[in-house]
Parts: structure tokens; C-alpha cells; sequence
């Protein structure tokens, strides 16, 4: 992999990663942008706990271009986007209407691949494994920043989601706090270990679900993708490595190797759940990382925390989708339409020929 980091018109950072070592990124973006404004701020709910960023700038962001008018596409025909190249493999730059900004974190965009139409399952293992090392790079570049706890590298996939570009693209958020999720997780970490005298909550989730066998989807000798005993979503996949590691960064060869091939083919299947006639299914894809900062008080260290993915659909059925109505959206109480054993038993029928 060959990093090349250069400066947008407007000073924003992007960030090619090549598969070749000998390509030559020397274009500039030749737009006349101001700075990027941006108002973010972080607010604490008293009742909850709960931090909300409130970022009213974002309101003029870039909302479902037409294909010709992509942002996210290479710079072609003197038209100019955010990738001054003709050209890229994967491209990461600073989002000009981020969430998080300057004290308040970090916004960015990962952009996939070239092609327009394309999606992530549609990558090959090499793409894939481009992409892997583009989030590996970036968790350990933002991960140094001063007013950054957490990294968080995610996928919103179509516009019942809420995406609002249609270019195969991510995003990174880089926290300056630790997320409300993770910290539920924490403290569930911190209460098995407690209980059961010091074993790990994650790892003996994950040895429960290999045993029991109904709810795996994927086993591969590094990977293990299963629907979770409570799952929340109708279609709900996690995605572990067999061997604990708090972060991308940790993964050993063997994972990183392997991951492209498990994931494509999660994605494939997840294109499949509902029939041929069915648009693409939505989905968001999710890496949970621990946090770089605050172990001191939290009674676990940061090597108890299990690296894993978390995929799923808002879909339930064909042409249905799964809203989040007065329990989910008022009490946080989640109400399946899809027993997880059956999920699982559909994501294994769909599977690759």
C-alpha cells in the first residue's frame, strides 16, 4: 500500500491509498473554496448521560446529485469534485460539513472505490483489503490527535438509511468522548468480569454462540459471523475475530488476510435476503474499537474490549421496512419482527454457490 497525503483547495486533508507503490498522486484541487465554517458543538444530556453534537452547518450539505455532479467521483472533463485526480483506489479526506470538527473531533469520508455505480460487495479481496488498511491507518493517525477517545469507521448503505450521496463511501468519526454504546458495553464488560471471576464478556459470547451453532452465519479460521441471541434488527449480523484484539490495529496477518472474503460475502448475502426483484438491501455496517482514553476508572483495561463489526438492515421484509417507533425510539426497547434463529437460517440459505 502507497499513502500520499496532500491539501484541498480550502485546506482540508486527503489521504490516496494505492495498491501500487509506483503511482504518482500530483494533481491539486484547482476550486475556489473558502475555508470550511463549521458550529459544532457537544452538549451533555443531565438525565442521560448522553453527549449530542449539535452541527446546524450540516444543513447545506450536498443532497442527492445527480450521478454527472458527483462529489465523490475522480475529476474528469474539467469538472472538479473533492478527489482532484482522474483517477483513485481509496480516498479519505476531511468531510467539508463535518459532525466533529477541530476541538470537538474529527469528520471524514472514505470513498471505496472510482466507480459510481458500484458497492462494497462489489470490491474484489484485494479492494476490500485496501479498505481495511485505509481504516487501520486512519484509527491510528486520528487516534493520536489531542481531542480524540474514539474511532469509529462506519458504512451507511442507501437512502432508506439517510445516505444522501450514492457514491460507495464511509465515514470516520473521530470522538472526543467515549460513545453512550460503548460505555453500556463497558460496564457490562466490567459486571461479567465481576461476576465470573474475571472471565471475558466478550470472549464467552462468542464461544457461546460457536457452540450452540444455530445463529452462526460464517466460520472461517480467523472470522466467526453470527445473528446475536437479542438481536435488535430483523437482520442483524456480528462480525468477530476469533482471537480478541481491542482495535484494527491489533489484528495479526491471518485476520487481516481473511477478512476481505468473510465480509464480501456477508455483503453478498445481505444483497440476497430478500430476492432478485428487491433493490440493493440498506444497511449499516459498524466497527466498534475501544476507546484510547479513560481505563484509569472504568475497572477494565483496554485489552478486555473485543474488536468487532456489526452489520444490519432496516429492511424486514420485501418492501417493508423496520421503523423505530414509541418503544425503540421512546424507551430504547427494541421489538424484533424476526427471530434471530430464523435470520441466521436465511443468511445461511443465500449463501455463494
Amino acid at each position: 500500500m502507497k499513502r500520499t497525503t496532500t491539501r484541498l483547495a480550502d485546506g482540508r486533508e486527503l489521504i490516496y491509498y494505492d495498491a501500487r507503490d509506483d503511482v504518482v498522486r500530483d494533481a491539486f484541487d484547482q476550486r475556489p473554496l473558502d475555508r470550511v465554517s463549521t458550529a459544532s458543538e457537544i452538549r451533555h444530556d443531565p438525565l442521560l448521560g448522553d453527549a449530542v453534537v449539535i452541527a446546524s452547518h450540516r444543513q447545506a450539505r450536498t443532497y442527492h446529485p445527480p450521478a454527472d455532479e458527483c462529489p465523490l467521483c475522480p475529476s474528469r472533463n474539467g469538472r472538479h469534485t473533492e478527489i482532484p485526480a482522474a483517477d483513485y483506489d481509496v480516498a479519505v479526506f476531511e468531510n467539508r460539513f463535518p459532525s466533529l470538527a477541530g476541538d470537538s473531533g474529527r469528520s471524514e469520508v472514505v470513498c471505496f472505490t472510482s466507480d459510481h455505480d458500484a458497492s462494497f460487495a462489489d470490491l474484489s479481496h484485494s479492494q476490500a483489503g485496501l479498505v481495511l488498511d485505509a481504516w487501520t491507518d486512519r484509527t491510528s493517525e486520528l487516534s493520536r490527535l489531542a481531542s480524540v477517545e474514539q474511532v469509529f469507521c462506519f458504512e451507511n448503505r442507501g437512502e432508506e438509511i439517510g445516505v444522501t450521496l450514492g457514491h460507495p463511501h464511509g465515514q470516520i468519526y473521530a470522538y472526543p468522548f467515549t460513545t453512550p454504546r460503548t460505555e453500556l458495553m463497558l460496564r457490562s464488560l466490567a459486571g461479567h468480569r465481576e461476576r465470573t471471576a474475571g472471565r471475558n464478556l466478550f470472549d464467552d459470547v462468542l464461544a457461546d454462540e460457536r457452540a450452540d451453532g444455530r445463529r452462526v452465519v460464517l466460520a472461517g479460521e480467523h472470522w466467526t459471523a453470527f445473528v446475536p441471541y437479542a438481536a435488535h434488527w430483523p437482520y442483524e449480523v456480528h462480525l468477530y475475530p476469533n482471537v480478541r484484539v481491542p482495535d484494527l490495529l491489533a489484528l495479526d496477518d491471518g485476520a487481516r488476510t481473511e477478512f476481505p472474503q468473510i465480509y464480501l460475502e456477508l455483503l453478498q448475502r445481505f444483497d440476497r435476503i430478500f430476492g432478485a426483484d428487491e433493490p440493493p438491501t440498506p444497511y449499516i455496517s459498524a466497527w466498534h474499537q475501544a476507546p484510547f482514553g479513560g481505563w484509569d476508572e472504568r475497572g477494565v483495561e483496554r485489552g478486555d474490549f473485543a474488536l468487532h463489526l456489526e452489520l444490519f438492515t432496516i429492511r424486514r421484509t420485501s418492501g417493508k421496512l423496520k421503523f423505530l417507533a414509541g418503544s425503540e425510539s421512546g424507551m430504547n426497547v427494541f421489538i424484533n419482527d424476526v427471530p434471530p434463529e430464523t435470520a441466521a437460517t436465511r443468511l445461511r440459505e443465500v449463501a455463494s454457490k
